[in-house]
């Protein structure tokens, strides 16, 4: 039986598009999703009134949802707050643990927060979260599964890209395979991007774009689609233009992990 993912990111309730929340959670209530994965960003800047906007929109998802915090959702103008308890405002509104686990019938999901509260753009992947994924990943009900995780930072950026990459991605970034991950979801860069990680054979990174944040940087707001069946998977990438309130598919993608590489296939 496929497994159907529904992947959005980067929402930024605070500075967001309020005529599309409707159509976006329209669209994925009729996606038929398994689980819908939001890959952090849930605010703009982490403030309750922003966090109650989330969560009125989670609220009307039909399917289970699967949440990491991103960089955004630690609030950047509250330094007490930041430091001290930087995932307070998450946890109170949104989900009350920050490596959330769920599995399905051709995967298990696990999410990874790699944000960090002493930085404010850049990603960290910790050691601790990553030793604690083989758990998770190679459970009992893992078997014969794939292994998807969650993250906001995307474990490698486009070459050119000036942002730079997460602390710790240089070193661990090989453990997650080790670890049973085979997909990464993630986002904060607010581009769409689908490719076989260069630095880490065996790793699928799917990359959101953002789902309703005004700054789309050139790009349309969207989200993913993706049907896992076995070690094939489908990534359908939807899109809602500027000054139109409808996702349209954008483009369709096909993998196979073959030998512990993934391929398209002929």
């Amino acid at each position: 039986m496929t497994t159907r993912l529904v992947h959005i990111s980067d929402l930024h309730f605070g500075r967001d598009r309020p005529e599309l929340a409707g159509p976006l959670a329209q669209f994925v209530n009729d996606a038929d999703a398994d689980l819908v994965v939001v890959s952090g960003d849930l605010t703009q800047r982490a403030r309750p009134r922003q966090f109650r906007a989330a969560r009125a929109f989670l609220d009307r998802l039909k399917a289970p949802v699967l949440t990491v915090p991103g960089n955004h959702d630690t609030p950047l103008d509250n330094v007490a707050v930041r430091l001290l308890w930087p995932w307070r405002r998450f946890r109170r509104h949104i989900a009350r643990t920050l490596e959330p686990v769920h599995a399905a019938d051709d995967c298990v999901v696990a999410g990874i927060n790699t944000a960090d509260p002493h930085a404010w753009q850049r990603g960290r992947l910790r050691t601790g979260a990553v030793d604690r994924l083989g758990s998770r990943l190679r459970g009992p009900d893992a078997d014969g599964k794939l292994g998807v995780v969650v993250m906001h930072h995307p474990p490698e950026h486009a070459p050119g890209d000036a942002k730079q990459p997460m602390r710790g991605v240089a070193t661990r970034l090989g453990r997650l395979a080790e670890q049973g991950a085979d997909i990464i979801l993630c986002g904060h860069l607010h581009v769409w991007r689908v490719t076989p990680v260069r630095a880490a054979q065996g790793l699928l990174m799917v990359q959101a774009g953002t789902g309703l944040s005004t700054r789309g940087r050139g790009e349309p707001n969207d989200l993913n689609v993706l049907d896992i069946d076995g070690p094939r998977v489908r990534v359908d990438h939807y899109g809602a233009m500027p000054f139109e309130n409808n996702f349209a598919l954008i483009s369709r993608t096909v993998f196979v992990k073959e030998d512990g590489l993934w391929r398209t296939p002929e």
